[in-house]
């Protein structure tokens, strides 16, 4: 909910970029998708296209370095969501960071933290199961 609109929407469409840039879009990437859109308050109303994808201009809309932040640390939770970290992710994630000239050592402290939340956010789901 600390993103502008248009923020909302660009963030949307790099989570689907992410989600299936390593070619494996499964189950733990759409749900953590659909909680995404529930906690920004927007419907998914992407129609994710590969050769339309334009990652430069996506990064442009996060001007406010918090926004730059927000936007690593959450796609760090999608990065996790298989429990692999596929080297496509990876030059992704990386390629983000060197855009906003973001330390390497951040984005690894990023990565722990996504990898975390990921496991926390499966038991939750595992606790809720009958």
């Amino acid at each position: 909910m600390q993103l502008r609109s248009n923020e909302k929407f660009a963030f949307l469409e790099l989570a689907h970029h992410l989600a299936r840039v390593d070619g494996n879009y499964g189950e733990n990437e759409y749900d953590i998708i659909q909680e995404y859109c529930a906690e920004m308050g927007i419907d998914d109303m992407i129609e994710y296209d590969e050769e339309s994808f334009e990652l430069e201009s996506l990064l442009k809309e996060f001007k406010a370095k918090k926004s730059q932040k927000i936007l690593l640390l959450e796609l760090m939770i999608l990065v996790h969501a298989d429990d692999k970290f596929h080297f496509k992710e990876d030059e992704l994630v990386n390629k983000i960071a060197e855009f906003y000239k973001m330390d390497k050592q951040i984005l690894e402290h990023y990565s722990s933290w996504g990898k975390a939340v990921t496991a926390l956010y499966n038991q939750g789901k595992l606790f809720l199961e009958e």
